[in-house]
């Protein structure tokens, strides 16, 4: 009975490797292969505790994975867990998932414009290399889910 183990939900999301990258975003390689660009800069807004790894580039630059995968960790012993950079994950779209996304939508540019808003010179330029801002990202992911229903 010591090695029983009783489980419930989805496995806890592990990181496997991760980079630091421009202003206070990360390369995160997950256990399952996958690789996203994740934008750490609203979690470390939001606890007192990483104020210094908001200004300091050395600071954050010295991310490691922990021993189990299960966070980042930084030299001054600042932690963020893998739980919520799985959360701001979510929150991101790199322009060739916009690209998709416009495929499975079935728009054009004009068409992509009008959805969300915006200038067709910016869903151009998004569809090229111009960093998609999160609004801009969520209302995509929010017209994907909205079309598979």
């Amino acid at each position: 009975m010591g090695n029983d183990y009783i489980s419930v939900g989805r496995p806890l999301p592990r990181i496997a490797d991760a980079a630091p990258g421009e202003g206070r975003t990360a390369r995160i390689t997950w256990n399952n292969g996958s690789t996203q660009w994740v934008d750490l800069a609203p979690a470390l807004a939001n606890h007192r505790a990483f104020v210094r790894l908001r200004s300091d580039d050395a600071l954050f630059a010295s991310m490691r994975v922990s021993e189990y995968g299960d966070c980042l960790e930084w030299s001054d012993g600042a932690e963020l867990s893998a739980v919520w950079i799985e959360e701001l994950a979510d929150a991101s779209l790199d322009n060739a998932e916009f690209r998709d996304a416009m495929e499975k939508l079935h728009l054009t540019l004009d068409g992509m414009a009008a959805r969300l808003g915006i200038a067709r010179r910016l869903v151009a330029d998004y569809r090229k290399d111009k960093p998609i801002p999160k609004h801009i990202a969520l209302a995509t992911k929010y017209l994907l889910t909205r079309s598979a229903a």
